[in-house]
């Protein structure tokens, strides 16, 4: 088989213009506004999943902290969204583009700490500096705690792209083999399928876990500078 193996991570054009955006605002359609007095089951099951995603996410916050609710809350369906439509076939992931990843992960962050500094300035200067450092250590110390804080973002954006790319990238290589084994050996294709159909279930919660680590850590952030 000569196949790309990073073909479904390439930004889809159309008429020779990227059609990312098209696909980024596509998951909003997936959560509708609900206009009736009574909701049906699937606005019933969205409702009831957010709002015990947001109680996890605010528990343990101040009250200063919660009006960011519906920021963190929206973050999650997003990411989660995504991710999920990114299982079906023939389709393009968004979330497996860094570029993207440190988009939503730079400006979150850098409101965060800003915040931090505004409201908080000796708080988060003391988080530079361990407490009962030796004097000879403060230097290094200071260094490595503000290098530290800076390369939070980028490692929020790579978790995520890791994650969501390998998966699907071994998705793609056990779906390969299983294709060329049907032509060899059958039982040994019926094995892979097994473990391929396995896999899809673990990629499915690994989706939506990704999503609530990356917005827990954000809300984290938020809970250190508010």
């Amino acid at each position: 088989m000569n196949e790309n193996l990073f073909a479904p991570f390439m930004i889809p054009m159309m008429m020779g213009v990227p059609i990312t955006t098209l696909i980024i605002m596509f998951p909003a359609l997936l959560f509708p506004t609900p206009n009736r007095l009574i909701s049906n089951r699937m606005i019933a099951i969205q409702q009831w999943l957010t709002k015990l995603t947001s109680k996890q996410l605010m528990i343990t916050h101040n009250p200063k902290g919660q009006i960011w609710s519906l920021m963190l809350i929206s973050l999650f369906l997003f990411i989660a969204s995504t991710n999920l439509l990114g299982m079906m076939p023939h389709s393009f992931t968004p979330t497996t583009q860094l570029s993207m990843n440190l988009g939503m992960a730079i400006p979150l962050w850098a409101g965060a700490v800003i915040m931090g500094f505004r409201n908080k300035t000796k708080m988060s200067l003391a988080h530079l500096l361990p407490l009962g450092t030796p004097t000879f250590l403060i230097p290094m110390l200071v260094m490595i705690e503000t290098i530290s804080l800076l390369i939070q973002p980028l490692a929020l954006a790579v978790r995520l792209t890791a994650n969501i790319t390998a998966g699907h990238l071994l998705l793609h290589l056990i779906g390969s083999a299983t294709l060329v084994l049907t032509s060899i050996s059958l039982p040994t294709a019926l094995i892979t399928f097994t473990i391929l159909t396995l896999l899809v279930v673990l990629e499915f919660a690994v989706a939506l876990i990704q999503a609530y680590v990356f917005t827990l850590l954000v809300s984290l952030y938020l809970q250190d500078n508010t």
